[in-house]
């Protein structure tokens, strides 16, 4: 499966639209996190335990979003975005999404 964030593959042609693919999911954060995150917060620097859960969110949000492009036909997922919303305190989402398209 191929992943881009441009509107077009170089050396590829779009022969079939399928529509928008979609990967979503939402993570909160837990006690432990919290606790060496406040501590991190008194003398600064990277909070590495929200970093890993952050870049675990987006694998797991990209990789339902290409399941969801493969369930459609297609091989390729173009204009592919990431975005967050908090749903509630200390619970965000994490949504890719992008058209999946057939290339050749």
């Amino acid at each position: 499966m191929i992943l881009v964030n441009t509107p077009t593959l170089p050396n590829k042609e779009i022969i079939e639209v399928h529509g928008i693919a979609r990967g979503s999911t939402v993570r909160a954060r837990n006690v432990g996190q919290d606790l060496f995150a406040g501590l991190k917060n008194i003398v600064g620097g990277e909070i590495s335990e929200y970093t890993k859960l952050q870049a675990d969110s987006r694998e797991q949000a990209l990789q339902r979003m290409t399941d969801d492009a493969l369930r459609m036909g297609a091989n390729a997922v173009i204009n592919v975005r990431l975005t967050t919303s908090m749903v509630m305190q200390g619970c965000s989402e994490i949504l890719a999404y992008g058209t999946a398209v057939t290339v050749r």
